[in-house]
């Protein structure tokens, strides 16, 4: 991936890109199935050619330590450890799970983090019109920054966290778990925030003990494979605590909307002179695969998910551990980004990248053209179930706001 800023970036698919598609795409407010509706299907309306998506720069990072108190700063950052010899590893995944630290999900952050880096670095939204690629990975960032000259727009369209992205990426293929995003314009930007739906909220309290395991294995499989400094020892030995996070704060575009989201990033190559998001690294477990099935359904199912999630900010690599029933990684595979989409071509009736980040596209001017009313204190609820469209019902003062005061105020106070 060149890095460049400003560089359009493309998906090359000459299996796809030629295709006539089905329908004619005057306008993206043509697929909204009126103002109340935005329909989903048929998937074939989104096979287009693959929009312009600009090369995401990194404009800041930020830290969440243990107790999840937040750092204008990159101190949580990791970095990667090459094991000796990567096609024969033998990591123990299920090892310090009793003393595991887990994060108390019943806590709802919305978008509080990324709204806290905001305020902390104003100027840089200031300048959104420029091409803004810098960042810092370790020291304060932008100290004293809260008060940008008395402008109060952003100069963004929307923001979100990146998984809320990976998630719109990812709709027109998934087919069990659907969501619920809340939307408000303030200032003349669109925020986006996912609600948990009563059924996501039913299985995490419900999850299975096995499960619980399951999820602790990618926490575990980050230790084996970073350090706290580069070149760095491993510390496999130490509690794992799910509060801590680095996170990315990314800059891009999507055709006409403006986008700055936030990402968790798993860890860094050691290598000094490459800059970032070039330089992040996305760790992953995969089970074993033996059969020409499992084969498929990891290019359907996994592939997709992990390509949406690394593409959006710009992350090159993802290395997968691949384990076994009991939670033993016994071998590395590494993962271009940009070369998934080619690895599923010789898969009938699976993904294709074009109709995930054209329906992207085409949903996020449904959403402009729905909530127009520029008020924090309203919430527009986008929901999505499989093989439905997606609806949308409106809120004032309830429950589902979720832009603090201690944010909106500071805006009202340097104007």
């Amino acid at each position: 991936m060149t890095s460049s800023t400003g560089l359009k970036r493309r998906i090359e698919d000459t299996g796809t890109s030629q295709k006539k598609p089905r329908y004619e795409l005057k306008r993206a407010e043509d697929f909204g199935g009126g103002r109340n509706t935005f329909d989903v299907y048929p998937v074939s309306r989104f096979d287009l050619p693959f929009p312009n998506y600009r090369q995401p720069s990194e404009v800041g990072v930020f830290s969440l330590d243990t107790a999840r108190d937040f750092h204008n700063d990159g101190r949580k950052l990791r970095y990667y450890v090459v094991p000796p010899d990567p096609k024969r590893v033998n990591f123990d995944l299920t090892e310090g799970y009793d003393t595991l630290i887990k994060r108390d999900e019943d806590e709802k952050e919305h978008l509080d983090h990324i709204l806290r880096w905001i305020l902390k670095n104003r100027r840089k939204f200031v300048l959104a019109r420029r091409s803004i690629s810098s960042s810092s990975e370790t020291g304060e960032q932008e100290t004293g920054a809260e008060h940008a000259e008395g402008d109060s727009q952003l100069h963004t369209d929307f923001i979100a966290w990146r998984g809320h992205f990976t998630k719109l990426l990812c709709t027109p293929y998934e087919n069990q778990d659907g969501w619920t995003m809340a939307v408000s314009k303030f200032n003349g930007t669109w925020y986006i925030s996912e609600v948990e739906t009563p059924e996501q909220r039913d299985r995490r309290v419900n999850m299975a003990d096995r499960q619980r395991q399951m999820t602790y294995w990618g926490y575990k499989f980050e230790q084996y494979l970073t350090a706290a400094e580069p070149r760095g020892k491993t510390e496999t030995s130490d509690p794992v605590n799910t509060n801590e996070a680095f996170c990315t704060v990314i800059r891009t575009r999507l055709n006409t909307h403006s986008l700055v989201f936030s990402g968790e990033v798993d860890c860094r190559a050691a290598d000094d002179h490459m800059r970032a998001p070039q330089c992040y690294i996305e760790l992953k477990t995969s089970r074993e695969m033996f059969t020409p099935n499992q084969q498929r359904n990891f290019r359907r199912y996994k592939l997709l998910k992990w390509w949406a999630q690394s593409f959006l900010p710009g992350v090159p690599r993802i290395v997968c551990g691949f384990r076994d029933d009991s939670g033993v990684v016994h071998f590395l595979e590494t993962f271009k980004t940009m070369e998934i989409p080619n690895i599923i071509k010789a898969d009938s009736h699976t993904w294709n990248p074009s109709v995930c980040v054209n329906f992207c596209d085409q949903f996020l001017s449904h959403v402009k053209k729905v909530v127009q009313e520029d008020n924090c204190r309203l919430v527009y609820l986008f929901t999505w179930r499989p093989n439905c469209p997606v609806t949308h019902t409106v809120h004032r003062d309830s429950e589902y706001s979720f832009l603090p005061d201690w944010y909106t105020q500071a805006f009202h106070t340097t104007t």
